[in-house]
């Protein structure tokens, strides 16, 4: 596997050095850089000074995943969803339209913002993994650093996981750079620009990643659903398994199985991930049992996200003047009508009178619903996304049709629909089928359609047909080959590093 040696891509992440750097009270004993805060007496550079440091940047990194949510959850959903057949890009914006109607350009301005902030999360988690070791005041124990490095490994591949399914081939970062002087500028330098690693090695080093985590990683905490503990690395090796470069579907049930074990299950009522309690004054339920990684929002503190997609129930006028992101699709909303799928199409559509009609009537205007205030959870990894995984594997594999059959037959029961009928339970591609309208039904709006389509190379059939049979969705640019399965590489990173090639088809 290539490994760049290197901390932070100049051009790249800068930003993100910034960013991190802020999180630190910095006091340099000497020969203060943007790597160190100083050195030691023996020249030995020091980026943690002390526990509280480490600890300040640890919960500098999880307050990451929560408040910058542009590539976590916002563009996930564009891409997720409005790039595949449930939603319309859901405004007119240059920006988002090309995920609807397949334009797509290395110039958008939105893969240019999520190939820098990705970069810009793995550099916080290199610098916590590398450095962690060498606390200046020796206050930290070596089970300490253990658990320290597992949470950084497990944040890194989080970042790595979706970057590499968006683009491909990605630069696979897991060292840092030294400061560029005057003595070293032709030795250092060149490593601010580095290649991209295959999607094999970038996806070998998330597994590395998750493997080692899970060692030493926290335990689940049934009250706190929000640390990267060893149920979160094991639910994305599931994940990660599941995709094409490392495929094994007995690892894939053998993790699903581990969750099990680790206490998840599905809640019995679909809608306690979402719901609002009465008074709507907070979350109906937070950390249920289904949920394994999430991002909480408590009353008063706000989620901006909201803005981005409906009404926030909680300041119900608020930001409510202007044309939201990722409508839900004609295409979607018959999908649930023709299964009398009530429960979960009320639990992720809604509609409002809007003061726009850019894709309905603006009196009956539907909106997604699965973030519906600013004291929602966004919920990165539920159970129910990989039971559904575990039940891919057993049909792929087609040695269990019945076993997966349960696994769908549970999702639906859950949400009071009938269980398969006995002629699609004994036929794998009737089966598998009826797999990936159960995902889309019961994964809607949490960013997994265009993925499930591209793991499972349904990407021509689906999308080239929803054009004709969706007649809200705007006029399809270009037709959608192998080539549609990666997004562009963002041409400015390219014009910056001339070491980066962009995908075929670009």
């Amino acid at each position: 596997m290539k490994k760049t040696n290197i901390k932070y891509v100049l051009p790249l992440f800068m930003t993100g050095l910034l960013l991190a750097s802020c999180s630190l009270n910095r006091d340099p004993l000497d020969s203060y850089t943007d790597v160190s805060q100083g050195k030691t007496e023996n020249g030995t550079q020091i980026v943690f000074k002390n526990k509280s440091e480490v600890d300040n940047f640890l919960s500098g990194i999880y307050q990451q995943m929560r408040d910058r949510q542009e590539h976590w959850y916002l563009d996930l959903l564009l891409i997720g969803d409005s790039h595949a057949d449930n939603a319309y890009a859901g405004t007119t914006g240059a920006e988002v339209v090309p995920f609807e109607n397949n334009s797509i350009e290395g110039s958008n301005s939105v893969v240019d913002r999520d190939w820098a902030r990705y970069l810009e999360d793995i550099a916080r988690a290199n610098r916590l993994i590398i450095n962690v070791d060498s606390v200046a005041d020796k206050s930290i124990s070596d089970a300490d650093i253990k658990v320290y490095k597992a949470q950084g490994k497990i944040f890194r591949a989080l970042a790595m996981f979706d970057m590499v399914r968006i683009f491909g081939s990605i630069p696979v970062i897991t060292t840092q750079g030294k400061d560029i002087t005057a003595e070293n500028i032709e030795t250092v330098y060149p490593e601010y620009f580095p290649k991209q690693a295959t999607e094999e090695e970038a996806h070998k080093q998330i597994e590395k990643d998750l493997l080692e985590a899970l060692v030493d990683a926290p335990v689940n905490n049934n009250a706190n659903k929000t640390l990267f503990t060893k149920s979160v690395a094991r639910a994305m090796l599931a994940k990660l398994y599941a995709e094409k470069p490392l495929r094994d579907y007995n690892k894939v049930i053998q993790y699903a199985d581990a969750l099990t074990g680790d206490g998840f299950d599905l809640n019995s009522n679909y809608g306690d991930l979402y719901e609002l309690n009465a008074a709507k004054t907070d979350l109906a339920q937070r950390n249920t049992k289904e949920s394994i990684l999430e991002a909480q929002f408590m009353p008063g503190s706000g989620n901006w996200a909201t803005w981005m997609f409906g009404r926030d129930l909680s300041n119900y006028d608020n930001a409510f003047t202007w044309a939201k992101w990722v409508t839900p699709s004609r295409d979607l909303i018959q999908a649930y009508t023709n299964e009398a799928d009530q429960i979960r199409m009320a639990q992720s559509i809604v509609y409002y009178t809007t003061t726009w009609s850019n894709y309905y009537p603006s009196s009956h205007y539907p909106f997604m619903f699965k973030l519906r205030s600013g004291m929602s959870s966004i919920v990165k990894l539920r159970y129910a996304d990989i039971l559904l995984l575990k039940a891919e594997a057993l049909i792929q594999q087609g040695t269990d049709l019945s076993g997966a059959a349960d696994i769908i037959d549970k999702i639906r029961t859950r949400v009071k629909l009938p269980k398969l009928s006995a002629g699609v339970r004994a036929n794998k591609d009737a089966l598998l089928e009826a797999y990936l309208k159960e995902r889309r039904l019961e994964l809607a709006f949490e960013g997994q359609r265009w993925f499930d389509l591209v793991r499972l190379d349904k990407v021509e059939t689906v999308m080239n047909a929803v054009y004709a049979k969706d007649s809200g969705r705007k006029a399809r640019v270009y037709p959608f080959t192998k080539n549609s399965y990666r997004l562009p590489i963002p041409q400015p990173k390219i014009d910056q590093n001339p070491n980066l090639v962009q995908n075929p088809g670009y």
